[in-house]
């Protein structure tokens, strides 16, 4: 969500004046030393400032400092690999994070030197960036591996979790005229880190919120998510029943959101399932369970029958709603690999489950067993995907997930490694 609103915030920031610098005293003196390089309060200092223009005018002298002896630690890791930051590549990086806020390196920084921010501050900055996406991309990117039994799992959630269709949101606006809008941020963050509960965000509306829905406790009727603004909707989705939103700064206010409940609806064929199974008519029930006992896997049902049943062994994909009654009751109750009998007196099924999944994941592209007779009858049993995301799109979130722990988890490794001490 700061990503979302860090262009607006700054912009904001820089437009209602240049932070409020604090003191001058002993500006140069290390606060703390990373492996023998020193921290200076003065680079507190500017980072708190930088912070702050960023969106985030709470950072404190002791979340500055962690984030500097981070950097500290990425150049450490990057020295120790070779990596460096060219010159072009770090004004690359200047642009692209200047763009965020609709300008240019130079504008951004002049910007920012008006705030009292040196431009040394914003280099390092984008420098530590640069060779920690150098260092992670030797060291983390090639031992990462997405399966695709990752993407599957994935793949299933999605399809299964509700699409959010209307929620129940209580609101509290606080008014943030020319000059004061860092106490209005400073109020709004302080509400929304001490999480809430309902009540006590109702009780914060009837006393802080300039709305009209205060003095009914901020609540605002049922409202369809289609309705509200795009930009808002995914910081709306990425709550949970009883959370509240980080601030959000608009024109003249800071606003926050709480979300008491929502209503979501499952995808159409969500639900559906397609089904690889196997067939064989035997001329007993009996024979039938002496068959399924003997057999371990699909595939093992061609050796366990004989090379004279074997051509007669019938294997297809098909959704639920297209598999005789029987065989589908059957195959409700059983496990992939299993085998189980359909008795009709004078003859019976030997059925044999392969695998099941939600017709929506097989649309997807996952690798669905099927007939060795074509059709496969797998495109008649998929509905409308109705936005479920490509593989690829999945697998390169999970990639990403999976890189990013991973790269934090090397940044805690050198954090515990390293030499940090105080003068």
């Amino acid at each position: 969500m700061r990503h979302i609103l860090s262009g607006i915030a700054l912009a904001a920031t820089i437009t209602f004046g240049s932070v409020q610098p604090g003191s001058a005293q002993n500006l140069f003196e290390p606060v703390v030393y990373v492996n023998d390089g020193a921290v200076t309060r003065y680079e507190v200092q500017q980072r708190i400032r930088f912070m702050q223009v960023l969106g985030a005018p709470d950072t404190s002298a002791a979340e500055a400092e962690q984030a500097l002896i981070d950097d500290r630690l990425r150049f450490y890791a990057a020295r120790l690999m070779g990596v460096e930051a060219t010159e072009e590549g770090l004004q690359s990086g200047l642009e692209e994070f200047a763009g965020r806020a609709g300008m240019d390196a130079a504008q951004f920084t002049a910007a920012l030197e008006q705030a009292g921010i040196e431009r040394q501050a914003f280099r390092d900055f984008v420098r530590a960036g640069i060779v920690w996406r150098g260092v992670v991309g030797r060291r983390i990117i090639p031992s990462i591996d997405v399966s695709d039994a990752e993407i599957d799992q994935e793949l299933k959630r999605r399809i299964e979790t509700p699409i959010i269709t209307r929620v129940l949101l209580s609101e509290l606006i606080i008014p943030a005229p020319e000059g004061q809008e860092e106490a209005a941020m400073a109020q709004a963050t302080q509400i929304a880190r001490s999480n809430p509960s309902t009540p006590q965000f109702a009780a914060a509306a009837q006393q802080y919120s300039a709305a009209a829905s205060a003095e009914a406790g901020g609540r605002l009727e049922w409202l369809n998510i289609d309705n509200l603004p795009p930009t808002l909707r995914p910081i709306i989705l990425s709550l949970q029943p009883g959370q509240t939103s980080q601030p959000l700064t608009v024109p003249g206010a800071v606003v926050l959101f709480h979300l008491r409940d929502q209503i979501g609806t499952v995808r159409a064929g969500a639900r559906e399932q397609v089904l690889d199974y196997m067939t064989l008519r035997m001329g007993s029930a009996t024979d039938a369970a002496a068959l399924a006992a003997r057999t371990r896997y699909c595939d093992d049902l061609y050796v366990q029958a004989g090379p004279e049943a074997a051509p007669r062994v019938q294997r297809q994909t098909a959704s639920q709603n297209a598999i005789p009654t029987l065989i589908a009751t059957q195959l409700a109750s059983m496990d992939p690999d299993e085998a189980s009998v359909v008795n009709y007196g004078t003859s019976a099924d030997l059925v044999m489950l392969c695998s099941r999944q939600p017709a929506l994941l097989a649309e997807s592209g996952a690798d669905v067993a099927v007939t060795t007779q074509a059709p496969d009858g797998v495109e008649a049993a998929v509905p409308n995907p109705d936005g479920v995301p490509s593989r690829e799109a999945v697998r390169n979130e999970l990639f990403n997930r999976k890189a990013n722990a991973a790269a934090e988890a090397y940044l805690a490794e050198l954090r515990a490694e390293a030499v940090i001490r105080r003068p």
